[in-house]
């Protein structure tokens, strides 16, 4: 499965954006999906991650209130909805797909897509 991310920018503290990660090459309900970031000078961390029925979720302590990760099996995609945006969440973030095999949070991500850039501004 190929991933690409999207929608990230600059964004003032306290604002909102919306990411994408669309799939394509296979079936999507196959896969779950998990949204991951990384910051400069830092390792990457997991920040959230929706079965593929979209009836387990998961969210990082750090942004558990702020951000809702969402599924549309129908369009392919993954959406990360952030509000509340801190100088603190300004990364790259990445989306990955792993297989149903193994449920959350023992999924193996084994596919990635490249990284969008968030920069939130204080």
């Amino acid at each position: 499965v190929q991933l690409q991310a999207s929608g990230g920018g600059v964004v003032q503290a306290g604002g909102s954006l919306r990411l994408s990660c669309a799939a394509s090459g296979r079936t999507f309900s196959n896969y779950h999906i998990s949204w991951f970031r990384q910051a400069p000078g830092k390792e990457r961390e997991f920040v959230a991650a929706i079965s593929w029925s979209g009836n387990s979720i998961l969210h990082a302590d750090s942004v558990k209130g702020r951000f809702t990760v969402s599924r549309v099996n129908a369009k392919n995609t993954v959406y990360l909805q952030m509000n509340s945006l801190k100088p603190e969440d300004t990364a790259v973030y990445y989306c990955a797909a792993g297989p149903i095999s193994l449920p959350l949070p023992n999924t193996m991500w084994n596919y990635w897509g490249q990284g969008t850039l968030v920069t939130v501004s204080s």
